[in-house]
């Protein structure tokens, strides 16, 4: 009898406890996003598009990233993926998504998915496939413009990207593999994403962990107000397909290129004259910042903006018009956007003060002048500093071939542990000692003899086309 109250008992116990976790389920299904009103809006203003052009030719442009035998790489994620359409004899189409922005037929995507093309095939909502023709394109923020013979088009509607934000819910719509209007989301997982190099450094790229892979690329990114506030573009993958990480281009960036193209047929940069690194402990101890951050500046192009307002080799910029500097990769595109002919504030860090510059903003230059390599060799002699490294005189063919005056520069011949694991290497220029230019071995064991055990001193170095601070920790006496 006992037994039999006692189950009876615990099963009107478990009831409540049933029924509350019921009510969680359906708390926590009610908190999560439903997507269909914003496809059903805006997913007609998505559109496929297909790249045609010589086999050979986007062989060679579209396949080289893609065939790269490295770990892990950023990747455009634009198939060479063959039209279920086919194409003529020897002829390559590869297809990548899109989206109308203007009733009259102006359809943005990524540069890299038209970048070769002969022919250009937009396939609409609703199966209608027209020809488009390409009005102008840009290779550093990876945008083409296109234009469609067309009127009363479904359009998307644009967004803010300077309103992102880690953590929110995004959407994204497009033609991975082919399949139209697959609709993927995900959230925003960081912004200001940079990749550091030459390649799109202009870009603070929306990193997401939305699934997206080839075909995608083009295709807008919604936030849940059903605006573009992207354009994905990039994926980080060891295979091809989608890892968990992807990269959009802020929307803001891409319509201030749309109207420069539509103005001026092209997309016009700014540029102060600066070239610039990050920053490690080692560095901002070697420089007495009070913490770790800014871009520092390793080169300055004589007559630019930043020569002409007083920027110095060694100075660390720690803001831009207003927006701080926290690391190197940001200035790049708070210069980059900013108009040729405005003027911005520099703060910059320089011997232990804080100093405001005002500096005019130029126009980037299209073509890039490369620099030739210094011949490597030279008998080592023996280290006559505390840092532990020996440097000789550069030769006159040494000298021609680095485009240095005969006023400045000594190579480095031998080099100790401590050296090493600075990234110094035999071979590299050193063009400056702290703040002061070294122009002969005696100059350079100079302006280092009175450093300490201990401390870290900053040495400009060049080498080959590449000239950059390393931070050298003056090794313990022997």
């Amino acid at each position: 009898m006992t037994n039999t109250w006692n189950r009876t008992t615990a099963c009107w116990i478990c009831v409540p406890m049933v029924f509350a976790l019921v009510l969680i389920a359906h708390a926590r299904a009610a908190d999560l996003p439903d997507f269909t009103g914003l496809v059903e809006k805006y997913g007609p203003a998505v559109v496929n598009v297909q790249a045609g052009g010589n086999a050979e030719a986007r062989s060679q442009d579209q396949d080289s990233e893609d065939q790269q035998d490295v770990p892990e790489i950023f990747r455009h994620f634009f198939g060479p993926m063959p039209s279920p359409h086919g194409g003529g004899p020897g002829m390559r189409v590869s297809m990548g998504s899109g989206f109308i922005i203007s009733q009259d037929g102006y359809v943005l995507t990524n540069n890299h998915v038209v970048e070769g093309a002969d022919q250009v095939t937009v396939r609409l909502s609703d199966r209608r496939e027209l020809d488009a023709k390409v009005i102008g394109t840009d290779a550093q923020y990876d945008i083409a413009l296109l234009k469609l013979n067309a009127t009363d088009l479904p359009v998307v509607s644009i967004g803010d990207s300077n309103n992102v934000k880690a953590g929110q819910w995004v959407v994204a719509i497009g033609s991975p593999f082919g399949f139209d209007h697959s609709v993927t989301a995900g959230i925003v997982s960081a912004i200001g994403r940079n990749f550091g190099g030459a390649d799109q450094q202009y870009v603070p790229f929306i990193q997401t962990d939305v699934p997206i892979n080839r075909g995608n690329s083009g295709g807008p990114l919604f936030n849940m107000a059903g605006q573009v506030i992207g354009i994905n573009s990039q994926i980080f993958s060891n295979t091809g397909g989608f890892m968990g990480v992807s990269f959009a281009i802020p929307i803001d960036i891409a319509m201030n290129a749309v109207e420069q193209i539509k103005t001026n047929g092209r997309v016009s940069r700014g540029m102060i004259g600066v070239q610039i690194q990050s920053i490690d402990r080692t560095n901002a101890k070697a420089l007495g910042l009070p913490r770790i951050g800014g871009a520092l500046v390793n080169k300055v192009t004589p007559d630019s903006g930043a020569d002409k307002a007083g920027v110095q080799v060694g100075d660390v910029i720690l803001a831009f018009a207003g927006h701080d500097i926290a690391r190197s990769e940001d200035l790049p595109p708070l210069v980059g956007s900013s108009k040729p002919g405005s003027k911005a504030d520099l703060m910059i860090w320089r011997d232990g003060k804080t100093l405001t510059l005002p500096v005019t903003v130029g126009e980037l230059p299209t073509d890039k002048k490369t620099l030739a390599s210094a011949t490597r060799g030279g008998a080592p002699a023996a280290a006559a500093n505390p840092l532990g490294i020996v440097v000789e005189e550069l030769t006159a063919d040494q000298r021609k071939q680095l485009g240095i005056d005969d006023a400045q520069g000594v190579v480095v011949t031998r080099i100790n542990a401590a050296a090493r694991r600075s990234a110094l290497a035999p071979g590299d220029v050193i063009l400056m000692a702290g703040r002061k230019p070294v122009k002969s071995v005696s100059d350079f064991n100079a302006s280092v003899k009175d450093a300490k055990p201990g401390d870290s001193v900053m040495l400009l170095v060049r080498r080959d086309e590449q000239t950059q601070f390393i931070a050298l920790t003056v090794p313990a006496a022997k």
